[in-house]
């Protein structure tokens, strides 16, 4: 993909600074002139870049509310990636020759860095390609299409509803490339384990079952086809005879592009599936494997800790909570064991919801309660709250798993489309009460919704930073920070909730242990399961879903509690520096005011705050 040529800002940029420069092939990069400050000149740059980089990603227009290239499906392939890459280069030297670091705001120079950060990440990701799972059970590329579509790509008109043909045409085209790349893997040595395969091939099969592919019950995808239709129909955009024609275009899509590719994929993979091992590995096994699993680390935390350094922490932490767990459990009069403790919570039924949808609604239910209370205690806590709303909402059928985690989609910046906490509930007794409470505040408010909201809604900072991509360490470490500041703010009345806190974060501390585990000591699924069981009350099926988890997405399980602990630790350390002038929700727009950052970026934050403190 060509990089399009700079446009010459009309007002902030005037013939008063030139400066020039070559980028990293010795070609000339554009030349920028600034009658500015530098600045404003970099953020006006930065905004202009951003729209550049928006262009790679129709997904990511549609997700922030917009309909530029709304009837297309990002480009999977290979050759895309690379074309982004060159794009961040390019645009980094440009960065490099026309702005100087040390004339530019402290702020300014944190879009800087991030802007390095990216630049870096896309570079480290392709080389590693080789190494990646490109389709697998944790809400997997095949089964992503379908859901961004029926729950983003909203239909207010004629021309909205062809945009949504053409992307169920474009999903096919999209899978094919993904199974390009996981054959290209394969061949490389690549596979994710068997149970990937299986999932994938499950899932995919679902996708295409069902009209208006056979004679069954109406598939996913169709419901929401004519649901749009219906309400088309029933505002009177469109005529009867011309939903007909939009029904057939629809059921073309379907039927003749995006069925073949998915047809394709459950073939593959069903051929492929015996070249799988029995026994599940850690991504140590694969070729580069221990570089692969230490970029991964790297990615996920935004340190430099060893894996050894991480597994040891995870140690610490888990014997720490443990003896937090007992307290809980003297408190409420249980006479045995915390193993035993652990199995009276795991099996007795007063602590899950019936087993059927009425269950899978009162769960729903309950944590729309729990959700409804943290919002009155938000404004003691935060000066800046979000503005989108919030919802919870079941898994849909086609991607619902037993036992599999749950997890948060953002609404738009302008707050059109509500941020949604979905949850798995298919198997409720996969889904105990006590954790429920902590988990709607980790997904919901004070945690996900409003860290992504905050973040899209910031007006303060180039759109690079508060609409860019998300960072583990900094989102997933705040979601487990919420947690613990929901039961400051009141929540977990209930011992048996606070138990549920201390379950979850318990969760996170035996992720370190079991993600370095797995993929740097050559553990195995059972292995890791049975350190999961010993030292946490969830249930095996949710157990076993999440080891699982961490074989396909190696490192991805640390970033929750090494994020925890650094947020911890600057908030200690704002709170001893400043003493009375400390004010927490000060600290929390300053945590949650720059977007999405890694640890060191976020240090960096708080302590420009901290002096800016001080100084008022």
């Amino acid at each position: 993909m060509e990089i399009d040529v700079m446009k010459k800002y009309a007002a902030l940029l005037l013939a008063s600074v030139a400066v020039t420069g070559c980028d990293m092939m010795g070609a000339p990069v554009a030349t920028i002139e600034c009658a500015t400050t530098q600045t404003e000149c970099l953020n006006q740059w930065f905004d202009e870049k951003f729209e550049e980089e928006l262009k790679f990603s129709p997904i990511r227009q549609t997700a922030l509310g917009r309909k530029t290239d709304y009837d297309k499906i990002d480009d999977f392939s290979v050759e895309a990636q690379q074309a982004q890459i060159e794009w961040w280069q390019a645009a980094t030297a440009e960065m490099e020759a026309n702005f100087e670091y040390d004339e530019l705001t402290d702020e300014a120079k944190l879009s800087w860095d991030m802007w390095q950060f990216r630049k870096d990440q896309a570079e480290a990701a392709a080389e590693f390609n080789d190494q990646a799972y490109i389709l697998h059970q944790m809400n997997g590329t095949h089964a992503a299409l379908p859901s961004f579509l029926l729950s983003q790509h909203k239909v207010e008109d004629e021309s909205d509803m062809a945009a949504f043909i053409a992307r169920l045409g474009g999903i096919g085209t999209a899978i094919d490339q993904l199974l390009v790349r996981a054959q290209a893997n394969a061949d490389a040595g690549t596979r994710p384990p068997r149970f990937a395969y299986d999932a994938v091939i499950d899932e995919s099969t679902k996708l295409i079952s069902g009209a208006p592919f056979d004679d069954g019950e109406p598939s996913a995808l169709w419901t929401g086809t004519e649901d749009h239709l219906k309400k088309l129909l029933e505002d009177g955009t469109i005529t009867n005879e011309r939903a007909d024609e939009l029904r057939e275009d629809a059921r073309t899509a379907l039927t003749e592009k995006m069925a073949p590719a998915y047809q394709r994929v459950v073939d593959w993979f069903t051929e492929d599936r015996p070249n799988t091992l029995e026994e599940a590995q850690g991504v140590s096994a694969l070729t580069k494997g221990t570089d692969f699993y230490n970029y991964r680390l790297g990615l996920m935390t935004t340190t430099e800790l060893t894996a050894d350094e991480i597994h040891d922490t995870g140690l610490a932490e888990v014997a720490r909570i443990r003896e937090e767990m007992i307290a809980i459990k003297d408190t409420v009069g249980f006479e045995g064991s915390l193993q035993e403790f652990f199995s009276f919570i795991r099996e007795d039924d007063q602590f899950y919801f019936s087993n059927d949808d009425q269950g899978a609604r009162d769960y729903i239910k309950a944590a729309e309660e729990h959700l409804a209370f943290i919002d009155t205690k938000l404004p003691e806590f935060f000066g800046v709250l979000p503005k989108a709303p919030l919802e919870v909402r079941r898994v849909e059928p086609f991607r619902e798993q037993d036992g599999a985690p749950q997890h948060y989609r953002p609404g738009t910046p302008d707050g059109s489309r509500p941020g949604i906490y979905y949850a798995h509930l298919s198997d409720m007794r996969a889904m105990a009460i006590p954790p429920l409470e902590v988990i709607a505040y980790h997904e919901g408010n004070p945690g996900h919704h409003m860290q992504s909201s905050i973040a899209q809604e910031l007006t303060g900072i180039p759109k690079f930073r508060a609409q860019g991509g998300y960072i583990p360490a900094f989102g997933e470490g705040w979601g487990l920070y919420s947690e613990l500041l929901a039961k400051e703010m009141g929540a977990y009345k209930d011992p048996y909730s606070d138990f549920g806190r201390l379950t979850t974060e318990m969760w996170r501390a035996i992720r370190l242990v079991v993600d370095t585990g797995i993929h740097s000591k050559g553990w195995s699924e059972q292995q890791a399961v049975d350190y999961f069981l010993a030292n946490s009350p969830i249930p095996e099926a949710k157990v076993r879903a999440e080891v699982q988890r961490y074989f396909v997405m190696p490192g991805q399980a640390t970033a929750y509690k090494i994020g925890m602990i650094r947020i911890q630790e600057l908030r200690a350390k704002a709170e001893k520096e400043l003493g009375e002038k400390f004010d927490i929700r000060g600290f929390h727009d300053t945590v949650l005011g720059g977007g999405s950052v890694p640890l060191s970026v976020l240090e960096k934050q708080v302590d420009q705050w901290i002096a800016k403190t001080k100084e008022t």
